[in-house]
């Protein structure tokens, strides 16, 4: 039977990881297309999520997760990379994503855009990384773990 109050999408094994995570430390989100085994050989616990989207694991994660209030971007999106931004690829994932965290927050979160190999040697440093299914193109998201006040 599920606890009360936890969300039943977040898996024992992601709560334990969401509890044992410190401030500061940062947690990905990462699209069924992400290197997650590879990234996860430098040191990131390998967490995974196949067949769940991200928009409502994120929603979950956030009830549970305070972001970080002391630096001015708590959050990070991969970047289209040089081609796709050329064509003016739309990421409709990302406006989902803003407006998931802006409701969890009660406020405007600051986002930033990571270039995607340099996304992928912050996910090398991240505590965790949640393989998901998640297929919209440019759908992975960093979050960084705040205190709870």
């Amino acid at each position: 039977m599920p606890l009360k109050l936890i969300p039943s999408i977040l898996s024992p094994d992601l709560l334990f990881i969401l509890a044992s995570m410190g401030h500061g430390d940062e947690i990905v989100l990462a699209d069924a297309h992400f290197p997650t085994s590879s990234i996860c050989r430098a040191g990131p616990r390998e967490v995974r999520a196949d067949g769940l989207l991200i928009p409502p694991l994120l929603e979950a994660v956030l009830t549970l997760l305070p972001l970080d209030t002391y630096v001015s971007k708590p959050v990070a999106l991969m970047d289209r990379v040089p081609a796709d931004r050329e064509k003016n690829l739309p990421v409709p994932i990302w406006d989902t994503y803003k407006d998931i965290v802006t409701k969890a927050e009660n406020q405007t979160v600051g986002i930033e855009m990571v270039e995607r190999f340099s996304f992928y040697e912050r996910a090398k440093k991240a505590f965790a990384v949640v393989h998901t299914g998640e297929t919209a193109q440019y759908g992975n998201i960093i979050l960084k773990k705040g205190v709870a006040l």
